[in-house]
């Protein structure tokens, strides 16, 4: 299997931990009646859940409360819908839009605001990839790629691969904890508060 990509879990059952975030496109501004936000939802959810082969576009319509015809209309095919969907780098590119002395805060605001606008995180869902399918190996790669080695790419000073990886790691910490109190404290704080709170340890990080 070449060519996949695999978005994340949604915040119910075993998902809630994903929290993870839809690529750019398909946010509800994106949907405007046509379905396609609630499809790549439902494959999100689908694709980090269960393995490739047991994944069907049946499956996800119901999920979605459309018809499989439409998932075909809109994307031809389950592989081209992975791909969809698994992407990171319109993730990469809003993450990283921010010059450098203030990129931690940016990365902070940007996870907060993306996982609140369109109910997702916008790296978490790479954390559901820790198992042996081909599918998840890759979605570990790509996210190596488009995230962890992009931002190594961008990083000045010493050990730029180690900060990245970190930077990276402490993300998907905020994304996760957001995610397992989705009534807490971290939900009544503005982004910026938790921006003011979490961003200068990243900072750190960012400046080396």
């Amino acid at each position: 299997m070449t060519g996949h990509a695999t978005d994340e879990a949604t915040d119910t059952g075993a998902a809630t931990a994903a929290g993870t975030g839809p690529a750019a496109g398909t946010g509800p501004a994106a949907d405007a009646g046509t379905g396609r936000g609630a499809i790549v939802r439902a494959a999100r959810r689908a694709f980090a859940l269960r393995p490739y082969a047991e994944v069907t576009l049946r499956g996800i319509a119901a999920d979605a409360g459309v018809s499989a015809s439409l998932i075909v209309k809109h994307f031809g095919s389950k592989e081209q819908l992975f791909n969809t969907v698994a992407d990171f780098e319109p993730a990469a590119d809003e993450l990283f839009a921010a010059p450098l002395g203030t990129l931690g805060r940016h990365l902070v605001l940007t996870v907060v605001r993306s996982r609140r606008a369109q109910q997702g995180d916008p790296l978490l869902r790479v954390v559901f990839s820790l198992g042996n399918s081909d599918e998840r190996s890759l979605l570990r790669e790509r996210f190596r790629e488009q995230v962890t080695s992009r931002l190594t790419a961008l990083l000045t000073g010493p050990e730029p691969a180690l900060r990245a990886e970190l930077i990276a790691g402490q993300l998907l910490g905020l994304g996760a904890t957001l995610s397992l109190h989705p009534s807490g404290a971290g939900s009544l704080a503005t982004p910026e508060h938790l921006a003011d709170l979490y961003a200068p340890a990243l900072q750190r990080l960012v400046t080396g």
